[in-house]
Parts: C-alpha cells; sequence; structure tokens
C-alpha cells in the first residue's frame, strides 16, 4: 500500500470548498473523472456508514450499482475528514471479508481543509494499493482541477 498526496489551492472560502466538495451535487461534479455517474450514501459525520458508488451497468443488470463500502473515522466540519475504506459493493451485496478486499481493507483517505492567503489549501492523503497507483496520480489532480474550477466560477 502506498500513501498517494495531492494539494491545490482554491480562491474560495473554507466553507464553499467543503459544500462544494462533500454536497450531493458538487461531489458527483468532482468525483466523475474517476468514474462517470459517482455519488454517495450516507453522512459526512463521524463514525458513519458511507458507500460511494457508480452506475455498473452490465447485460441483464441495468442499473446496478457498485463501489466502496467505507465508514467516517472523523469529520470536523470545514476541517478534515477521515475516511476508513472497509470492503467493497456490487449488485448491492456488501463484501468486506473476501480474500479479494483483505490487501486494501483499512485504506485511509482524507480531506483537509486550511485557511490559505488564497482562500483554502485543500490537502488530500489516500492510501492505494500499487496496481492503482498510476490510475490516481493521473486522475486524482483533474479532480482536484473541476473542483478548483466549480469553487471559483
Amino acid at each position: 500500500m502506498k500513501r498517494l498526496h495531492f494539494d491545490i489551492v482554491i480562491k474560495a472560502p473554507v466553507e464553499k470548498v467543503w459544500e462544494s466538495m462533500l454536497g450531493d451535487t458538487g461531489y458527483r461534479s468532482w468525483t466523475r473523472v474517476f468514474s462517470e455517474g459517482s455519488f454517495f450514501r450516507g453522512e459526512w459525520k463521524t463514525g458513519a456508514k458511507m458507500l460511494f458508488l457508480a452506475p455498473f451497468p452490465s447485460e441483464g443488470n441495468e442499473g446496478s450499482e457498485g463501489g466502496m463500502v467505507s465508514r467516517i473515522k472523523e469529520a470536523v466540519p470545514h476541517l478534515h475528514v477521515k475516511i476508513e475504506h472497509l470492503g467493497m459493493i456490487a449488485n448491492g451485496v456488501e463484501d468486506t471479508t473476501s480474500e479479494k478486499v483483505k490487501p486494501w481493507a483499512g485504506a485511509e483517505e482524507n480531506y483537509y481543509f486550511e485557511k490559505h492567503s488564497e482562500g483554502t489549501e485543500l490537502r488530500i492523503e489516500t492510501d492505494m494499493d500499487e496496481q492503482h497507483v498510476e490510475f490516481f496520480e493521473r486522475v486524482w489532480p483533474q479532480a482536484l482541477a473541476t473542483l478548483k474550477q466549480n469553487c471559483e466560477a
């Protein structure tokens, strides 16, 4: 597991960046670069269960969803969110114990929001298995650029 780091300065107040990143509409916008149609089910509150989902239609299974089962380890509004990924979900079935998820179960994804002279500095830390590092090193900057554009518009 490798920990990746990304950061960006956004010319907007912390409160706006928080809402644009974690509100339903904003989340769907900036995460589409990871997977078109991405969304979440849950609350950004300490201890809450969170499902990070996207539609994965397959033949005879239109409208199915897949993604990750996670929990919010800690959320302090306008300061940080710490996420622990627990497993996967496919066709409504959660998997937190199979051999397929064991190598990365417990991986963290953390967002830090800090006031900056130009607005907000957003820092991301995310644990990634080696086979996905290249994809996320390419796509996270695109996602953050979209978030920045949304916040500064």
